[in-house]
C-alpha cells in the first residue's frame, strides 16, 4: 500500500507542477509602494505574467522592518502562489532582532538573486552642503542635530547610514518611515535632511532637482548619473548597497522553484528587462537557487558584523 501511494505521488507531482501557476500569484513586497524593491518586483511580475500566462500581482505589506510581509510569505501555502521580493533586511534581521519568529535561511526557499544597487546619499537642497566632505564637516560641527530617513528600523538605508556614521565618525538622528516612497518624500519636503537609498528610489528626484546627491557608495560611477562622484573619489572609503531577491515559502515543490528560477533568469537576459533595471542604476544579477542560498548565508554573516559595530538592536 505504501509503495503504491509513493508511486502515485511520484507520478502525479510532475503533472501538478506542469499546471503551475493555477491561479493568480501574489508577490509580497514588505515595503510601501515606490521604493527600489517595489520597482524591481513590478518589472519581474510583468515579465512572469507574460511568460507564464497568469497574473503575477504585487502586494505591498510594509512594517516591522519587513517582518510583517516576510512572515506572511513564511506562513503561506508552499505551492508557489505566494512569493516574496525582498532585499537586505532579510539578511540583517536575524542580528537586529533579539527574537525573530522565523529563520530566513530555513523558512524560505531562495529562487533567484535579481539585482543590486549602490547606495546614494541624497539631501534636501536647503542643507548648506554640496559634497560628502562638506556634509561630514557639517555633521561634526553639529553632532546629532541632523536627521536621516530610512525605510524602517533595520532597513537597508538604516544600515547604510549606520555604516556611514561608523566610517566617518559622525552622528545623526534616525527617523524611520514605512518604505521608500514616504522616506524619499520626507527628504523632499524637508521633514528630514538626508537619506541613503538606491537610485531606483531617488533617481527621478535627483534629475528633477528635488534632491541633491552627494556621493555614490560604489567602486565606480554609475552610467545613470555619470557626474556623481563616488565616495572613494572624495577620499572616503565607503562602499555599500542593497540587493533584491525572489523567494518562496520553504517546502515549495522543487519543480516550481526551478521553473520560477528559469523564467526569471530568462527575463534577466532579455534586453528589455535589463534596460528597465539598468536605466534605474541597478546591476542585473541572476543565477541559481543554490547561488542565492550561498549569498544569503554569507550576507547574513557579513551584516552581523556591521550591526554589532553600529550597535543597532531591535526588540
Amino acid at each position: 500500500m505504501i509503495r503504491t501511494l509513493a508511486l502515485l505521488l511520484l507520478l502525479t507531482t510532475p503533472a501538478w507542477a506542469q499546471t503551475y501557476p493555477a491561479r493568480v500569484v501574489e508577490i509580497v513586497v514588505p515595503f510601501a509602494p515606490g521604493g527600489g524593491t517595489d520597482l524591481i518586483a513590478r518589472v519581474i511580475a510583468d515579465r512572469l505574467s507574460e511568460s507564464l500566462k497568469q497574473r503575477f500581482v504585487i502586494i505591498n505589506r510594509p512594517g516591522a522592518a519587513t517582518n510583517i510581509g516576510t512572515a506572511a510569505v513564511v506562513n503561506a501555502q508552499p505551492d508557489g502562489h505566494t512569493l516574496l521580493m525582498t532585499s537586505i533586511s532579510l539578511a540583517a534581521n536575524p542580528s537586529l532582532y533579539r527574537k525573530l519568529p522565523f529563520d530566513p535561511q530555513t523558512a524560505l526557499a531562495p529562487i533567484v538573486l535579481v539585482a543590486n544597487t549602490a547606495s546614494i546619499l541624497v539631501v534636501n537642497p536647503s542643507l548648506p552642503v554640496k559634497s560628502a566632505s562638506e556634509l561630514i564637516a557639517h555633521l561634526k560641527a553639529h553632532p546629532g542635530e541632523l536627521n536621516y530617513a530610512s525605510y524602517g528600523a533595520g532597513s537597508g538605508p538604516h544600515l547604510a547610514a549606520g555604516l556611514f556614521q561608523d566610517t566617518t565618525g559622525t552622528r545623526m538622528q534616525h527617523v524611520p518611515y514605512g518604505g521608500g516612497s514616504p522616506a524619499t518624500i520626507a527628504v523632499l519636503r524637508g521633514e528630514v535632511q538626508m537619506l541613503m537609498a538606491g537610485i531606483l528610489a531617488v533617481g527621478p528626484l535627483i534629475q528633477s532637482g528635488g534632491l541633491r546627491p552627494l556621493g555614490i557608495a560604489a567602486a565606480t560611477r554609475t552610467a545613470a548619473l555619470p557626474d556623481l562622484p563616488t565616495f572613494r573619489e572624495q577620499g572616503i572609503e565607503y562602499v555599500n548597497g542593497t540587493w533584491f531577491g525572489l523567494l518562496a515559502p520553504a517546502n515549495t515543490p522543487p519543480a516550481v522553484i526551478a521553473l520560477l528560477s528559469r523564467e526569471v533568469n530568462a527575463a534577466l537576459r532579455s534586453d528589455a528587462v535589463r534596460a528597465r533595471i539598468a536605466e534605474q542604476g541597478a546591476e542585473v544579477l541572476g543565477g541559481s537557487p543554490e547561488d542565492f542560498a550561498k549569498f544569503l548565508k554569507e550576507e547574513t554573516e557579513r551584516l552581523a558584523g556591521v550591526i554589532k559595530r553600529a550597535n543597532i538592536q531591535l526588540d
